[in-house]
């Protein structure tokens, strides 16, 4: 599977996930996605590589130990990785691929922000919503 960042310019490859998807609640990927939750999924090491754009490549370590990586030119977060393990965690929405795979859990559920809302109570449009006049 293929994926890419905002702008193009950061590609990788991944073989295949290692584990589930989730969605992460945490302060941290709230903070790093600017959004109530984040997509992700563990990939050994061995199983993932930059194809393109490793000179575009930003870290900063959220928490110790931890480096989430990006891309320098439009901010898109790639994936986390702790150095010590042997599996990155991916951005599943950075796919340009089906993983196929849905989630199987939420975690880091004790941080999930009360104006969340989940579910088909919200109206849903195939595109934006047309402007009032």
């Amino acid at each position: 599977m293929k994926g890419s960042c905002l702008c193009g310019s950061m590609t990788y490859e991944v073989s295949r996930l290692a584990g589930p998807i989730v969605h992460c609640h945490c302060r941290t990927c709230r903070k790093a996605h600017a959004a109530a939750f984040t997509s992700t999924a563990r990939v050994e090491q061995a199983d993932f590589r930059w194809l393109s754009g490793q000179e575009n490549l930003g870290s900063f370590e959220s928490s110790p130990g931890k480096f989430r990586h990006f891309c320098m030119k439009c901010g898109t977060h790639l994936i986390a990785e702790l150095p010590t393990q042997s599996q990155v965690i991916l951005r599943v929405a950075t796919l340009d691929e089906d993983p196929g795979g849905k989630p199987v859990a939420r975690i880091w559920f004790s941080h999930e922000v009360a104006w969340l809302e989940h579910g088909s109570k919200l109206p849903s449009f195939q595109e934006a919503p047309a402007k009032k006049s």
